[in-house]
């Protein structure tokens, strides 16, 4: 099944990683969000806080599930954790992917950076949370997956990753 996927990363620092991700994933024939280069996501960026997060709700919408790509810095970047909660305010399906081990332009690989699922803590009470069946005060990365793309044969699984997400989350 054809699934339109969120991406949620850090431009800077991983488009190349991320690229090839996400190429991974059209070959299979999944649908992504708008894909930003550089110089467009500056261009979003340079018209304010409330344009970027206008445009993130733009781009979730349609989308069923959002793969957060965590390389060295994306639990820093600034808007991360606000896709991360609009995803799940809206009932989507939160897969975590760690691609510090993808070689970036330059054939280097990264550092592994801090899980940003780890961030966001929810509780029986968060009314958006309800179906994913939490019980107490717990962070997402309980709930949610994360893998390793290169350890955990990404190539070859992001498929099942996001089926799995989608179904967890009842889409």
């Amino acid at each position: 099944m054809a699934r339109r996927v969120f991406f949620s990363f850090h431009h800077q620092h991983d488009s190349w990683r991320v690229a090839q991700v996400r190429n991974s994933w059209l070959l299979r024939k999944g649908q992504t969000n708008t894909f930003l280069d550089a110089a467009a996501w500056e261009s979003v960026q340079s018209k304010g806080h409330a344009a970027v997060k206008k445009w993130i709700d733009r781009e979730l919408n349609g989308t069923g599930v959002t793969v957060v790509l965590i390389g060295r810095y994306t639990a820093e970047r600034r808007y991360v954790r606000y896709e991360i909660e609009q995803s799940c305010y809206r009932g989507k399906g939160l897969v975590g992917i760690y691609i510090h081990g993808v070689k970036d332009r330059r054939g280097r690989t990264s550092r592994q950076g801090r899980n940003p699922l780890d961030d966001v803590v929810v509780t029986a009470d968060d009314p958006w949370f309800g179906f994913l069946g939490v019980k107490s005060k717990q962070p997402l990365s309980d709930i949610f997956k994360t893998y390793d793309w290169i350890d955990d044969g990404g190539r070859e699984n992001l498929s099942d990753w996001i089926e799995e997400a989608a179904r967890n989350s009842g889409r």
